[in-house]
Order: structure tokens, then sequence, then C-alpha cells
């Protein structure tokens, strides 16, 4: 029987960040981190393109609470206690600076994931923290002194237990055990794939700026846009299929979606700008120059089709104006986009002390990351939460653990 003060089931960035924070403020902990993978922090590794987006530049709880779904406005005082700023601060004590990018996105300075795994994985070496890879937790139960562990590697107790499990969910199960009511899993944050033969043949035309939106369930974002070699991507896409999860998931994959592609332009203003080219552009094919700057030439030759400005009627002309500001599309299915693999669902927030990330239902059991009903959009949101709430865990842990009365009793004993 392997005892430990402090049992970490999952080595994500939530995780790991709980365990070195619980090793580091409270020190002679044995803190353990399970991990059913063959490595820790696989999706940091691979965030970002490889560059791992750490987190984004938006400093202001509240106003960073807005990207996030589901659990935003629950977050807002853990965000107060530990933000995008803290974060950065931390690294930065560690020797890594981040830059800002563009987009409010934060990367390290070097671009490179390896940069964030080996300050974190240098980090819990410094304060002790203990590796399992190949680890997975196939069940938790109560017992008197905390908690009992199965893997496959052996049997462990611990007197607190963090749930930080990620990407299928496969450990929900462990939480509903305890008696918590988990949400279902419904993937988020995924390209729409689309057979349409408006799109054939564009793959990689970009737009900066594009408007998507759901009309079934009312759901509507902005963003840049991609189309893809199945269908579309980008941005828009994205953080639509994030606040719509739920209903996409329930809708069982197959609906309409309708493209604004000109969302800084009104109907009117449209109409008159095809009116005022038809005068002036007489001679010329419809498709041979964009009248709209952002709109890409290959995309509205696609989207004009054949023909000529002159003579162009008034009805066809309605037509043009009506599409650009709304094609509507049938998604017949989705594709995860592989750098921000996200799940909505999770160990709902209502059941937790969001001060400690601790179960009101099982008191000794934390819950941080994505086991828990929160999720962000692309851009650095999912792993501030994670870094958030695995501050906010290891912290409760570590004096929940120092505070036992059990400590130096035998408990290491075994």
């Amino acid at each position: 029987m392997n005892r430990v003060d402090i049992a970490v089931v999952g080595g994500g960035a939530a995780g790991f960040f709980a365990a070195v924070t619980a090793a580091e403020a409270a020190p002679g902990l044995r803190v353990v981190v399970l991990e059913k993978g063959p490595r820790v922090l696989a999706k940091v590794r691979i965030s970002g393109g490889g560059r791992c987006n750490v987190t984004h530049a938006c400093f202001d709880p509240r106003e960073l609470a807005a990207f996030y779904p589901r659990g935003g406005r629950e977050l807002v005082g853990a965000f107060h206690h530990w933000g995008p700023r803290e974060t950065v601060a931390w690294f930065a004590a560690r020797g890594v600076e981040l830059k800002t990018e563009a987009d409010g996105r934060m990367f390290p300075v070097t671009d490179e994931s390896r940069t964030i795994t080996d300050c974190l994985e240098a980090a819990a070496r410094g304060a002790g923290v203990e590796v399992r890879t190949g680890c997975g937790v196939e069940s938790l139960r109560r017992t008197p002194e905390g908690f009992g562990l199965a893997t496959p590697a052996g049997a462990w107790e611990a007197r607190r237990v963090l749930l930080a499990h990620g990407g299928p969910r496969a450990g929900d199960g462990l939480a509903a055990g305890l008696g918590h009511a988990v949400v279902p899993p419904a993937p988020s944050l995924f390209s729409f794939q689309i057979r349409d033969p408006l799109l054939e043949g564009l793959a990689g035309i970009s737009l900066a700026e594009a408007e998507a939106a759901i009309p079934a369930c009312g759901e509507r974002r902005r963003g840049g846009l991609v189309v893809a070699h199945d269908g579309l991507s980008g941005p828009a896409v994205l953080r639509l299929s994030a606040w719509a999860a739920r209903w996409i998931q329930e809708a069982g994959g197959n609906f309409e979606v309708v493209l604004d592609w000109l969302p800084e332009t009104g109907r009117d203003a449209v109409a008159a700008r095809l009116r005022e080219v038809r005068e002036a552009w007489a001679r010329k094919e419809l498709g041979t120059v964009s009248p709209f700057p952002s709109l890409p030439q290959r995309l509205w030759a696609r989207l004009a089709g054949p023909g000529r400005w002159a003579g162009l009627p008034n009805a066809r002309l309605a037509e043009l104006s009506a599409r650009l500001k709304a094609t509507p599309f049938c998604v017949t299915g989705k594709r995860m986009n592989k750098d921000e693999f996200v799940t909505a669902g999770g160990v709902p927030l209502k059941e937790m002390d969001l001060r400690r990330m601790e179960s009101r239902i099982c008191p000794g059991l934390h819950v941080a990351g994505e086991a828990l009903d929160v999720d962000g959009v692309t851009g650095g949101f999912n792993f501030q939460a994670a870094w958030t709430s695995g501050r906010l865990a290891g912290l409760a842990m570590a004096e929940g653990a120092r505070l036992d009365p059990r400590r130096g009793c035998g408990w290491m004993a075994g």
C-alpha cells in the first residue's frame, strides 16, 4: 500500500500545477501525480501548434470571465485570486518570459512549449513531487483515513485527492462514485464539416472577420474564418461551437449555420455598394475584382457567379446582397481542433467550494481543470482556468494536509 498526503489524478496543466503548488506550500508533504498516459503535460506540449498558448492578456477578472461559455461567471472570484497577471509573474519568477501577440494570446518568447513543460517539471522536481505515468486511477473510494485509489500499478491511500483528468473525461465516474451529479461531456471548440459546391476548391482562403450563426439556437459569434478542405474553421467557428456545444450535442451534429461574410457592413450598405459598382464597372465580369477589400478574390468570384456587371438585374443584385450577408450551409459533422481539444461537462460548480476547489459533497476531494464543468474559447483561456483552479486547489490541499492531526503519526509508514 502506497500512502501519500496528496494524490493528484491527472498530469495535465491543472493537476501538475496543483501538485507543484501544494508541495511548495507545505514542504515535507508527500505529493504524487498519477497520470494514465505515458507522459505528463501532453496537451501543454501541443498547444498553439507546439508554441503553448499559456494564457491571455486579459487582466480584468470580469472581462476574463466573458470568454467562458460555461463557468466564467462563477469563477470571477477565483480569477481575482489567481488570474493571467499572477500566471505571468509565476513563470517570470522561474525565468520564463511571456510575450503578447496582437490578438492577446500569450506565448513564451522562445515560441516553444518545451520552455513551459521544462519549467513545470523542474518546479515539480525541486518541490519533491512524485510523478507516476502509465498509472491511471480505476476506482476511488472514501476510507476512514481519506481515500483509497486503485491503479494498474497497485493501491494508494491519500488524505486528500485532486481530480484533474481531462480529454475524453474517462475519470468522470470517479466523481460520480463519490456523490457528484456529473454533467455529461460534450465536445467544444471544433470545426464544422461541410460539403457544399460553393466551398469546393477554396481551401486555404481566410477572412480577418466574419460572423457565424446557428439560427435554430440563437447563437452567433464573430472572428476570423478559414475555409478548410472539409468545411469551415477559424475563431468565428470555434467560438460558435463552444457557446453552442450543448445544443449541437443534442441536435446530433447536423444543423444549419449561416455566414455573414461582411459583418462590419449593413445589408443596405452592401446593396448600395453593389449598385455603385454596377455602374462604375459595367464592362467588367462580375468575378474579375472584388468590390469589398475584405473578401478574397476567389471567394468573391464564387459568391458572385458568372456574368457581367452591365445589365445585372435588380433581382439578382438583391440576391447577391442577401447571399453576402447570409449564406446558409448544412453542417454534417465536426472535426476537433487538435491544439485546443476541449470538452464541456464535468463536476457542476454549484457542488464546489470555489475558493478552495473542494467538493461540498465529499470534503477532502478537490476538482480542477477540465474535470470541472468549465470551458473557455480558444486563445489561452482554458489553460488559464487550469492554472487558476489548480493553484487554489493546491493551496487548499496543502493547508488541509498540513493541519491534519494524523500527520507525523505513522501515516507515512508503509
